[in-house]
């Protein structure tokens, strides 16, 4: 362990600096969002099975609704663009720009090179919960998801039924790819209704019980044509464990609703970011 220095106070007293104040990013219209979404129309209903995935597609300027329909659950969500695979959920920049975990009025923005919005937050039922006493906030961008090759080097287990391996074979299915030719597109992903947050002593990510419940719901806007797949953790509220047979867990639906008829208004779909791409050449 490295010598105390003598300013070592001094030094660990220095004020922090956001790193991307966020005031410039562009305006989210909340209030036309809410008008056109009072209005909206059921389009198709989707639902991930306990310990499985669905796959869902949402055209721009439709909504797409997460929902608790049974028991307390968290789900694993990723995004990509439906007509091009190499535009996907960017959880790395969104935390950068939103913070840990993300809510109403905030956007999942897109990887390099499009660093676009691809969906926004437009209402939460949970966002009452906020920040909590250990640290630990719903809806976080921080996990990676449950998947069979970290349980097998921290176990030596083989488990099928973990997120990664749900968006997997969904992804698979919504495409018609091969598992092999689908899995290099899996991401990092929204941990839907999930409460995590990072312990004070050691920094070590957390999860506990989601307050989650019955009826609860997570609704989005699509900014861009979207493919989807939402898995309902093996975790189920991820009380105790994840990535096992034993949790109880609860299905989650998907549903894409259409707004009526003029209700975005000049609503636009996000162009791809405006960098040329010389990187200084």
């Amino acid at each position: 362990m490295g010598q105390r220095p003598q300013d070592a106070d001094a030094r660990r007293a220095v004020p922090p600096v956001i790193c991307y104040p966020n005031e410039t990013l562009p305006a989210v219209d909340i209030p036309l969002y809410l008008a056109a979404l009072e209005g909206a129309t059921l389009v198709s209903s989707h639902l991930a099975a306990p310990r499985d995935a669905t796959h869902f597609h949402v055209k721009a300027g439709q909504f797409f609704r997460i929902s608790c329909v049974d028991g307390p659950q968290v789900g694993d969500l990723n995004l990509w663009n439906v007509h091009d695979l190499s535009e996907r959920f960017y959880s790395g920049k969104t935390r950068a720009l939103h913070g840990t975990h993300v809510s109403e009025g905030e956007r999942l923005w897109s990887s390099f090179p499009y660093l676009r919005p691809m969906a926004t937050i437009v209402q939460d039922s949970l966002a009452w919960y906020g920040m909590d006493a250990f640290g630990g906030s719903v809806h976080d961008v921080i996990g990676t998801r449950c998947d069979p090759y970290t349980g097998m080097l921290l176990s030596g287990d083989t488990y099928h039924y973990c997120c990664h391996s749900n968006i997997t074979r969904a992804l698979a299915d919504a495409t018609g790819m091969s598992l092999h030719e689908a899995e290099p597109h899996v991401h990092d992903v929204l941990n839907v209704f999930m409460c995590t947050g990072f312990t004070r002593d050691t920094g070590q990510y957390f999860m506990k019980a989601s307050p989650v419940r019955a009826g609860d719901t997570l609704v989005m806007l699509a900014e861009i044509d979207l493919l989807g797949v939402l898995s309902a953790c093996p975790g189920g509220d991820c009380s105790s464990e994840h990535s096992s047979d034993v949790a109880q867990c609860y299905p989650l639906q998907v549903d894409v609703l259409e707004p009526a008829a003029g209700a975005l208004d000049g609503w636009q779909s996000p162009a791809p970011n405006a960098y040329d791409r010389t990187h200084g050449r």
